[in-house]
């Protein structure tokens, strides 16, 4: 299995930035996807952003798009979201995700392991 651990979540103004961390460990990356998801209080967990560890392929969800950006450090086995122009709507919990996939799902169900979660509060 593959072991994910969150970073980086915070408090911040609406306008603020933040940029989140995962660093995986377990297994190498060649043929994974690594991806983003969040969860309100009251609401279904939600794709965020994703990127296929070799071609750097990404994928955003569109509350998102133009805001966010997602990346990877290959070399530290470490995948960030860099979270800019934020607004209270961004309120959540964000988890790492990880699928051996060269696909990006936005169905949390397709992937296989978790990280616990970094909080992410945005005041207005």
């Amino acid at each position: 299995q593959v072991q994910l651990v969150e970073s980086g979540g915070g408090l911040v103004q609406a306008g603020g930035s933040l940029r989140l961390s995962c660093a995986a460990s377990g297994r190498t990356f060649g043929s994974y996807t690594m991806a983003w998801f969040r969860q309100a209080p009251g609401k279904e967990r939600e794709f965020v952003a994703g990127v296929t560890w070799s071609g750097g392929s990404t994928r955003y969800a569109d509350s998102v798009k133009g805001r966010f950006t997602i990346s990877r450090d290959n070399g530290k086995n470490t995948v960030f979201l860099q979270m800019n122009s934020l607004k209270p709507e961004d309120t959540a919990v964000y988890y790492c995700s990880s699928k051996r996939s060269v696909r990006i799902p936005t169905i949390p169900n397709e992937y296989d392991d978790w990280g616990q979660g970094t909080q992410v509060t945005v005041s207005s």
